[in-house]
């Protein structure tokens, strides 16, 4: 096979033409990497390693660019890099070297997550197990995490603060009552939760 030209393209990118016609888009950098030039012969197993080095570099770009802007889990890093930038394959190798690196790491993103879900999102145990677990955490840190922050009397307090700021006069109106318990079970508190908050009000 012969290149027969090689054209830029936006995003970093060059048109390769094999045999005159339009073959496959590279990455630049791996394209000028290689060397090659128009006119050169190219084998099936060159141009499948091009292919190859360009998918891989460009998943590596894409994840580095996501995580200048926040951390990621391994499970969304992939995701997003195989939906945008890469196959699967390269998007695995970007997040492992990434993980490599020491750019990724689920056990402590969960573990600030959890935190973040708990103390200023006040969200409860059930929501913050569901959130957990979309990130891709791991099921055993999941539960270590819950069980750390399992205390029902600061659930309680905090309930009767979140009824007392948005649901002023759920005492009174039996609407707004059924409307703040709604809420309170999306934001992940059990029944038993939600019904100690409120006695906690009322016996006040």
């Amino acid at each position: 096979m012969e290149l027969t030209a090689a054209e830029p393209r936006r995003k970093g990118l060059v048109q390769l033409y094999i045999d005159g016609e339009a073959a496959v888009k590279i990455d630049r950098e791996v394209f000028l990497m290689s060397r090659l030039s128009p006119g050169d012969q190219l084998s099936d197993e060159e141009l499948h390693k091009l292919i190859l080095d360009s998918d891989n570099r460009r998943a590596s770009e894409k994840a580095l660019y996501l995580l200048e802007y926040r951390d990621h889990t391994s499970r969304e890093l992939r995701e997003k890099i195989a939906r945008t930038a890469a196959s699967k394959e390269a998007a695995e190798a970007a997040v492992k070297k990434m993980e490599e690196l020491g750019l990724v790491d689920d056990d402590e993103y969960g573990r600030r997550y959890a935190r973040e879900l708990f103390e200023h999102k006040r969200f409860g145990p059930m929501r913050v197990r569901q959130e957990l677990r979309q990130k891709g955490i791991r099921p055993e840190l999941i539960d270590e995490l819950l069980d750390e922050y399992d205390d029902p009397e600061a659930f309680s307090l905090r309930i009767g603060e979140i009824l007392e700021r948005k649901y002023p006069l759920w005492r009174e109106d039996e609407k707004i009552k059924r409307r703040a318990h709604a809420a309170l079970q999306r934001m992940g508190y059990s029944y038993e939760h939600i019904r100690e908050g409120m006695r906690g009000l009322s016996d006040c």
